[in-house]
């Protein structure tokens, strides 16, 4: 597999070739660019790679340009600090759109979308692309959450939340340091608002991130017991209704 780096900071780019190589061995980085132009001479003249990787912002403009100069046919995985251009990234033949500082397992889950869209064509006679596409949207979910504690308002990154909690009619964010925010949105709300891939709604009180879980055991009456990194009021089951899918979900990161 053959991936291509278009990333104006040298630094960042070298980071992430060596994300990509561990977690694909098979995977040869054939070059790392930093520029519209540039992109658009290598990919005139050379063989388009297998996969690529691609920044918003370049040092010569944004890389929406370049899909003006030369047809790209192959999946592009988007890496920036914006998340304002998802719509436009995922017109472009974006199968994921990752914002930054990357981490290992945003690349992995990019990887596995790539991997099911070619099972998906390969076995099905559908190819509404658009409406995949907008899958992928929906599946990215929020970045953050916004809210209001010693009369500030402050953003709470999505990957700093262990898990929300409904309690007395009111939804609880908590994060891994243990802190406690009170936020306006109802639990239903924001099972629908975060990533299906990242959170798993247990029961009608939690809705955890895959990255807080230490341990799952099997529980009295075909639940199952969940442990986090951080301390809960309660213990955490699974319903049994759940425990079956809550498994698969486990699986499939």
């Amino acid at each position: 597999m053959k991936v291509l780096i278009i990333e104006d900071e040298i630094k960042i780019a070298k980071i992430l070739g060596k994300i990509i190589t561990y977690l694909q061995p098979k995977a040869i980085i054939v070059g790392y660019i930093g520029s519209v132009s540039m992109a658009v001479d290598y990919l005139s003249k050379f063989e388009i790679p297998d996969i690529i990787f691609m920044d918003i912002q370049l040092e010569d403009g944004i890389c929406f340009e370049i899909f003006n100069y030369v047809k790209i046919n192959v999946p592009v995985i988007f890496c920036t600090a914006y998340d304002q251009y998802a719509i436009e990234a995922f017109k472009k033949n974006g199968v994921d759109y990752i914002l930054k500082p990357v981490q290992k397992k945003d690349i992995q889950i990019a990887f596995n979308k790539i991997n099911n869209l070619k099972n998906f064509f390969q076995h099905s006679a559908y190819t509404d692309r658009e409406n995949i596409l907008n899958g992928l949207i929906t599946d990215r979910g929020k970045t953050n959450f916004l809210i209001f504690s010693h009369n500030k308002y402050c953003n709470i990154p999505i990957e700093h939340i262990a898990c929300f909690h409904s309690q007395y009619g009111n939804t609880l964010l908590i994060t891994y340091d243990q802190k406690e925010y009170s936020i306006s949105k109802s639990l239903d709300k924001v099972e629908q608002l975060v990533s299906k891939s990242h959170f798993f709604r247990i029961n009608r009180q939690y809705l955890i991130n895959f990255t807080a879980i230490t341990e799952v055991e099997h529980y009295f009456s075909r639940k199952l017991l969940v442990k986090l990194k951080i301390s809960t009021p309660e213990i955490l089951l699974v319903t049994k209704d759940k425990a079956t899918h809550f498994l698969q979900w486990l699986e499939e990161r």
